[in-house]
């Protein structure tokens, strides 16, 4: 990061930290926390005095080296898990583990997805469509992120406040979208944005102090955008720790008046 950067993320991590509500219970949950945008989040929580302990799960054989370095300096207050959210019995098993925990979760949020594999390229048009590899998408960016937040919600109890974010994308605004391509990631990101939207009327009623929200982190220098950065403006491509310091400031201001939004790393509202 350059100077101007570091300043950006002293400035929000001071803006987040003074934000934090006092009644929490110093629990935090990162999803996909072993790179990219969800290694940040993970590490800008740890500094933290408020936040006592974040449990970090990875995909179970994915690499692991980042969190096996933070443990060594930050011992139990980093609770790796592995998980697999399009497996349902890692699912059943997290939710035991989540229940387990006393006081439960102030913060969750679901960084894990895909936009590319060593078998997955964005489609440029319909011809490129794959069933298989369009279900994987929606396995993975849809699917995951609604299993996580249903193994959360019988860990929390009914009247206190908590927010569970799930990254989103810009390109999965229907409104938005001009150019067309890239169906897979599109179609997953918005059908988690409904998802996100259902789950929040749903929790008005079983969870009304709780902020259910997708968020859009903005283009980000991470291995996920890392082939497609070539068309990104300049001053447009963000460091991780800018982007993990944006989301935790908008998602630690979000009140559950505020639940159901498709929010931007700004704070402004994007169209669905």
């Amino acid at each position: 990061m350059n100077d101007t950067q570091l300043k950006q993320v002293d400035d929000l991590r001071n803006s987040s930290a003074c934000s934090a509500a006092s009644d929490q219970n110093g629990v935090r949950l990162v999803v996909g926390a072993n790179r990219g945008i969800g290694l940040a989040l993970l590490e800008a929580q740890l500094e933290r005095p408020d936040v006592r302990r974040v449990i970090a799960t990875y995909r179970p054989a994915s690499d692991t080296s980042a969190l096996e370095h933070l443990a060594g300096r930050w011992g139990s207050k980093l609770a790796p898990y592995p998980l697999d959210v399009t497996r349902e019995r890692d699912i059943r098993r997290f939710s035991s583990f989540l229940q387990s925990q006393e006081g439960g979760i102030d913060l969750a949020i679901h960084a894990a997805g895909i936009l590319h594999t060593d078998e997955i390229q964005p489609e440029k048009t319909i011809d490129q469509c794959d069933i298989d590899q369009l279900r994987r998408m929606f396995e993975v960016n849809s699917v995951g992120p609604l299993m996580v937040a249903g193994a959360l919600l019988p860990a929390q109890s009914r009247k206190r406040h908590f927010v569970f974010t799930a990254l989103s994308a810009m390109v999965g605004s229907i409104e938005d979208n001009r150019l067309g391509g890239w169906y897979g990631y599109r179609a997953s990101k918005t059908a988690l944005n409904q998802f996100i939207k259902t789950l929040a009327n749903e929790c008005r009623v079983r969870h009304p102090n709780a902020a259910v929200i997708a968020v859009h982190p903005g283009t980000t220098d991470t291995e996920l955008s890392r082939p497609f950065q070539k068309s990104v403006k300049p001053g447009k491509l963000y460091a991780p720790q800018v982007t993990a310091q944006r989301i935790l400031q908008v998602t630690e201001q979000v009140s559950a008046q505020e639940s159901g939004q498709f929010i931007n790393w700004d704070g402004s509202r994007i169209p669905w």
